[in-house]
C-alpha cells in the first residue's frame, strides 16, 4: 500500500505487531532495500548498507540499545543511524506506526540514469544479439540490469540457467545453427570459469559467441580478493579476442569490436566487466555501436590458379566425390547444384550430417567412426575427392591416398594435417558456381546414382536385419534410430549428444531436411540438452530458415547426467524440447574402449535414478520404454507434447 504526503511516498513495509520489539529485519521498499528497527517501542527506517564495506544491517541485531552490523561490528542507533563517537552514520527515512502497519517516507524515485552497461547492451543489441544465457549474480548486477532493460524493450531474450556450463554449450550451439552469435553472462572467478567447457566447443568448431564475465572491482584487482580470477589469463586461449571494461575505456567501441570479431573469425570474444564499471554513469551523448560500415560482405573469389588446377582434375576424373563438412552448412544449394552436374556423390563428415537428405539419389551417408558403409565404400571407390567446409578430422578419416582439392574461407584449414593436391581458398557458394561454369562440356565423369543406390539397398537390409538382434537386456539402437527417424519431423532441428547413442545416432539415423548439432572437434559429453536449448531460442525468432522448428536432443544416461538440472530451465521458460535419452546405466562409449585396450571393464557403471519420473516432478513430461514396440507411441506423444518433454529409454549397451 503507497500514498503520497509531504513530498513523501508513503510505502507500508510491516504489519502490525510483524517485528518484535529488539528485532531487525530487511524490507524492500519501491527499489531501495531498508533496515526496520524496533527498539523501546519506537520504529527505525535505515538504509541497510553498513558504510563500512556495504554489510547488511537487517541482518545484523541489537546489542545493549545499539544496532551491530553482522560483518564487521560497526554499532548505529537503531533509530537515529548515527554512530556514536561520530558525526557520521547511516542515512534514515521517516516512520509511521498506523492501525494497518508501519510505514516509511521516501522522496520519489529518481529517474534511471544511462549506464556504462546501459551504452553497452544497446550496443550488444544493435549487431544483432538477440539471445543471452547466464547467471545473475553479485559481480554482474550492474550488467544485469542493462540486460533487464533491453529484455523489456524487446530487443534481446534472457535465460537464467543452472549452471554457466550449460550457457555458454547453447550459445556455441546457437552460433553454429545460425551463424550468428549468442551471449553469455556471468559472475567473476568460478561463474566464468565454469563457461569455459563451452567455450572451448565454441572456439575448435568455429562458433560465435560473446562471453559476458564480471569481475571484482578494480580497486581490489591484483591482491587476490575473494573470486578473483585472472579471467584474460584464463581465457587466453580459448578466445580469439577479449578486452577488459575499464572506467576510461571506449565502452561501445569495445562491444563493437567484440560482435566484429566473433562474427568475422568465428570464434569467442570476451569482455571483462570490473563489478564499478557498468553502473558508471555514461557519458552526455555517448552513442551505442553497430555494425555499419564495420563488416564487409564474405563472398571471396577463389585465386585464379586454383580455379585452373581444380577445374582441370575434375575434369578428368571418372569418379569424383564430394566430401562436406560443418563448414558448407549455409551453402549446400550450391554444392548439390555442382554434384548433380558432376553426377557424383556427396559424403559428409559427422559434423555434416544431415546437409543432404539421406534420400537424394546422390546422397553417401556420413563417412568415418560414426558412418555408414556406404560412404567407406564411395570414397575407396572414387578417383578424386573435393572437400568442402572440411577440417580432416581423424575421427572422419578422409584418405590422404586420393587426389584432393580442398575449399575453405579459412587459408590456415587448407592443408592443415597434410598436403593436398589443390587447396582452394574461396567461400564455398562462389566457389561452386565458378567450377560449374568452368567446367560446362569438360566433364567426363560417370553417373554415379546406380552404384549408390546399391550400396544403399545393402545397407538398409543389414539395418533391418539389426532390428531383431534382442538379449533381454533393452532396446537396440538400431531400432531406436529406425523409430526416430519415422517419428521426426523432417525439419526438425537436432542436438546430439557424445557417447555409444552418438555412434548409433550417425549410424542409423537417416535424415531428411533435419539439421544436427554436435559437439565436434571437443567431443564434450553434456552438450546435447544445453545445446538444444540455444537451438530451441534460434526458433523463436523471425528467421525464417528457423522459426517454428521442432528442436530434439539426444543423449545417452552419462551426458544427461551431466546437466540434468536444466530441465527445469526448460519448463521455466517454455522450451519445446524433446528429449530422447537412452539409459543403460553405464559409460558404455568408455566400457566399449576399455575392452578394445585389453583392460578390465572399471568404473563405468551409473547409478541413475528414474529419469522419465525425474522429467515429471521438474514438471516436464516423462515417458519410459522398455520394449520396442513402445518406442513410436511414446516419441508421438512427447514430440506432440506442448513444453519439454522426455523419452526414457531403456537401452542395451552391447547392441549399439
Amino acid at each position: 500500500m503507497t500514498s503520497r504526503g509531504n513530498d513523501l511516498v508513503w510505502t507500508k513495509v510491516l504489519d502490525a505487531d510483524e517485528l518484535p520489539e529488539g528485532r531487525v529485519k530487511p524490507v524492500t521498499c519501491r527499489h531501495r532495500t531498508l533496515c526496520m528497527t524496533r527498539h523501546e517501542g519506537s520504529y527505525g527506517a535505515l538504509d541497510n548498507h553498513c558504510p563500512h564495506q556495504g554489510g547488511p544491517l537487517g541482518e545484523g541485531s541489537i546489542e545493549n540499545g545499539l544496532l551491530r552490523c553482522p560483518w564487521h561490528g560497526w554499532d548505529y542507533d537503531p533509530i537515529t543511524g548515527k554512530a556514536p563517537g561520530y558525526d557520521d552514520g547511516v542515512e534514515t527515512f521517516e516512520v509511521e506506526a498506523r492501525d494497518d502497519g508501519v510505514y516509511v517516507g521516501m522522496p520519489g524515485e529518481k529517474e534511471h540514469f544511462r549506464t556504462v552497461g546501459d551504452l553497452m547492451m544497446e550496443t550488444l543489441a544493435n549487431w544483432g544479439v538477440r539471445q543471452v544465457f547466464g547467471m545473475v549474480g553479485h559481480s554482474n548486477l550492474g550488467l544485469a540490469d542493462a540486460l533487464r532493460i533491453q529484455e523489456e524493450q524487446g530487443n534481446i531474450s534472457y535465460y537464467g540457467i543452472r549452471h554457466e556450463g550449460a550457457a555458454s554449450f547453447a550459445c556455441s550451439a546457437y552460433g553454429k545453427l545460425t551463424g550468428r552469435p549468442a551471449a553469455c553472462l556471468s559472475i567473476a572467478g568460478p561463474g566464468a570459469t565454469n563457461l569455459l567447457t563451452g567455450l572451448w566447443d565454441a572456439n575448435v568448431d568455429r562458433s560465435p559467441v560473446i562471453a559476458l564475465t564480471g569481475q571484482v572491482e578494480t580497486q581490489v584487482l591484483g591482491p587476490g580478493a575473494f573470486q578473483e580470477v585472472d579471467l584474460q589469463a584464463a581465457f587466453g586461449k580459448v578466445a580469439q579476442w577479449q578486452q577488459p571494461a575499464l572506467p576510461n575505456s571506449k565502452h561501445a567501441e569495445l562491444i563493437n569490436l567484440a560482435c566484429k570479431s566473433a562474427i568475422l573469425n568465428r570464434g569467442v570474444s570476451q569482455i571483462i566487466f570490473p563489478d564499478e564499471v557498468p553502473k558508471m554513469p555514461a557519458d552526455d551523448g555517448a552513442q551505442a555501436g553497430g555494425p555499419e560500415g564495420r563488416v564487409t560482405p564474405l563472398e571471396i573469389a577463389p585465386p585464379e590458379e586454383s580455379v585452373d588446377r581444380a577445374v582441370e582434375l575434375l575434369a578428368r576424373s571418372k569418379r569424383p566425390v564430394i566430401i562436406v563438412g560443418h563448414g558448407s552448412r549455409f551453402q549446400m544449394p550450391g554444392v548439390i547444384e555442382l554434384a548433380e552436374m558432376l553426377s557424383c556423390p556427396i559424403i559428409t563428415t559427422f559434423k555434416g550430417k544431415g546437409l543432404i537428405p539421406d534420400s537424394h539419389p546422390l546422397a553417401a551417408g556420413v563417412l568415418g567412426r560414426s558412418g555408414t558403409p556406404v560412404a567407406s565404400w564411395v570414397m575407396n571407390e572414387s578417383d578424386c575427392l573435393l572437400v568442402f567446409g572440411a577440417s580432416f578430422s581423424n575421427h572422419t578419416g578422409i584418405t590422404p591416398k586420393k587426389p584432393i582439392i580442398q575449399v575453405d574461407f579459412d587459408p590456415m584449414i587448407l592443408g592443415k594435417f597434410h598436403a593436398v593436391d589443390v587447396p582452394v581458398w574461396g567461400e564455398i557458394g562462389v566457389s561452386c558456381r565458378i567450377f560449374m561454369d568452368r567446367l560446362k562440356g569438360k566433364i567426363s565423369a560417370v553417373d554415379q546414382r546406380g552404384d549408390l543406390e546399391k550400396r544403399w539397398a545393402i545397407w538398409r537390409a543389414e539395418k533391418k536385419n539389426r532390428l531383431g538382434d534382442k538379449r533381454g537386456k533393452g532396446v537396440n539402437s538400431a531400432s531406436i534410430f529406425a523409430a526416430l527417424t519415422r517419428m521426426a519431423p523432417a525439419d526438425a532441428i537436432i542436438a546430439v549428444d557424445v557417447g555409444n547413442n552418438t555412434y548409433s545416432f550417425g549410424r542409423y539415423f537417416e535424415c531428411e531436411r533435419q539439421a544436427v548439432l554436435m559437439s565436434g572437434y571437443l567431443g564434450s559429453i553434456g552438450f546435447g540438452f544445453p545445446a538444444a536449448m540455444g537451438a530451441w531460442a534460434a526458433t523463436q525468432e523471425d528467421d525464417p530458415r528457423f522459426k517454428g522448428r521442432k528442436v530434439i536432443s539426444v543423449s545417452g544416461d552419462g551426458g544427461f547426467g551431466q546437466y540434468l538440472a536444466e530441465l527445469t530451465t526448460a519448463v521455466k521458460y517454455g522450451m519445446d524440447i524433446t528429449h530422447i535419452l537412452l539409459n543403460n546405466n553405464e559409460l558404455g562409449k568408455i566400457s566399449k574402449e576399455q575392452k578394445a585396450g585389453d583392460w578390465e571393464v572399471w568404473q563405468t557403471s551409473l547409478h541413475n535414478p528414474d529419469f522419465a519420473e525425474y522429467a515429471n516432478l521438474c514438471g516436464a513430461l516423462g515417458l519410459s520404454v522398455r520394449k520396442e514396440g513402445e518406442l513410436d507411441g511414446a516419441i508421438s506423444a512427447a514430440l506432440d507434447h506442448d513444453g519439454p518433454s522426455l523419452v526414457e529409454i531403456h537401452s542395451d549397451v552391447e547392441l549399439i
